[in-house]
């Protein structure tokens, strides 16, 4: 069905394939197209797919042209592929495409492949060991960060408000210019956050329920509230109810309420092996990584450029979302978009690099391995393991997973073959 095809390497990453599809081939799915549009269409003075071939041919040329193209040319571009050993990264676009009646259907198709290229030496990368410690300061912090959290908040009714309170409030804003109300609304604040208005903030303290306070905020152009920007809002703002941050002490009875822990001693001790942990795990990634970028430096090779856009596109949702509420400039979002292209492109390298490390070592993921994850994904997100398998397996990510595992495994095989001193 092909007459030839040439394939041709554009660079490491990317492929070029060339297909002529014989004419004779051609003609004889263009003759099926034209009965099959002289059956189905109606053309004035004939009954149904009795009209002559050429007066179909007349008056749907472009549609039955169309329509062979569609027919041929991803079937023997699919056939083409396999039978070259090419894999494709996403679709392959096709261009340069020629047809007319009688001749050979001829055209191009580019696309990405995995890059081919020489693994640089991967073992025996020399890397620093790095000693984790914990410090009495870090546990004490740990500490206070379990005392907030077990932090029960009473009502109060004696006093005015305080910073760090709970208050319910009813609050009315009006557009001092327009005159116009905005809608009444009932709220909890955490008073003193850093994220309320400061005049708000301000405004409350002192206030006890069912007292009264009005205040005016004016609005930059450039606040994230489109709604708001650049407006003089009046409010008015009523206390319904005060809770108060009461804190446990930090007791022997403190340790034994929050687990299996006899006294304050014993939880302090599972806060270190916490901490230790978390750090060495750090201290491994951080080596890792160095070792990676030694590999990453030994060699050079062009990345497939749709899995790269892919990859930017992820780090700069990532990016905007952990940025403040306020507006970005341009040159904020060029900064950041070269930032997430860059950051893009060695992730994809290092990806690839491990991948073809894993496959020289025959490094594999086991039943075994997918398990001890996918139980780590489990307790992490608190949520039944089998709750878990079902929702990977119904959204399709098991090999998403299996990757991350592989390439795990890869770094621990990195690791245990690196000269650390």
């Amino acid at each position: 069905m092909v007459e030839t095809t040439t394939v041709k390497k554009i660079n490491d990453a990317k492929r070029e394939i060339d297909i002529v599809i014989p004419a004779d081939d051609v003609q004889q799915e263009f003759d099926k197209a034209v009965k099959r549009y002289a059956q189905r269409v109606k053309i004035k003075g004939f009954r149904p797919g009795k009209a002559p071939a050429h007066i179909v041919k007349q008056m749907y040329l472009p549609e039955i042209k169309e329509a062979v193209i569609n027919t041929l040319a991803p079937d023997v571009l699919n056939k083409e592929l396999k039978a070259h050993d090419l894999n494709p990264l996403g679709s392959p676009v096709i261009s340069q495409l020629t047809f007319e009646e009688g001749q050979p259907l001829q055209f191009t198709a580019q696309f990405d492949v995995w890059p081919e290229f020489d693994l640089p030496e991967y073992t025996k990368v020399p890397v620093k060991q790095k000693k984790a410690a914990v410090t009495e300061k870090e546990i004490n912090q740990s500490l206070e960060d379990l005392q907030k959290k077990s932090a029960q908040y009473v009502p109060v009714e004696s006093r005015g408000v305080k910073n760090e309170d709970y208050v319910v409030l009813e609050i009315k804003g009006k557009d001092i210019h327009t005159n116009k109300l905005l809608p009444t609304e009932k709220v909890v604040v955490l008073v003193g956050h850093s994220d309320n208005e400061k005049a708000l903030n301000e405004n409350l303290l002192g206030l006890k329920p069912e007292e009264k306070t009005s205040f005016v905020v004016h609005y930059e152009k450039s606040h994230a509230n489109k709604k708001l920007a650049g407006k003089k809002i009046e409010y008015d703002v009523k206390i319904i109810s005060i809770k108060e941050k009461i804190l446990p002490e930090i007791t022997d009875d403190f340790a034994k309420d929050l687990g299996e822990f006899n006294d304050l001693k014993d939880l302090k001790a599972e806060i270190k092996t916490q901490i230790q942990a978390a750090k060495e795990n750090d201290i491994k990634g951080e080596m890792a990584d160095e070792i990676i970028q030694v590999i990453a430096g030994r060699v050079s090779f062009d990345l497939p450029e749709n899995i790269v856009e892919d990859e930017r596109l992820a780090i700069l949702r990532q990016m905007i979302t952990s940025q403040s509420a306020r507006g970005l400039t341009e040159e904020d979002a060029k900064k950041m978009n070269d930032e997430a292209r860059q950051k893009a492109e060695q992730n994809i390298k290092n990806h690839i690099i491990l991948k073809m490390i894993a496959e020289r070592e025959h490094i594999n993921v086991t039943t075994k391995d997918m398990d001890e994850e996918l139980d780590i994904i489990a307790k992490k997100n608190n949520i039944p393991l089998t709750q878990l398998k079902a929702r990977i397996d119904k959204e399709g990510q098991r090999e998403e997973v299996e990757d991350r595992v592989l390439l795990k495994k890869t770094v621990d095989f990195l690791l245990k073959n690196a000269i650390i001193n």
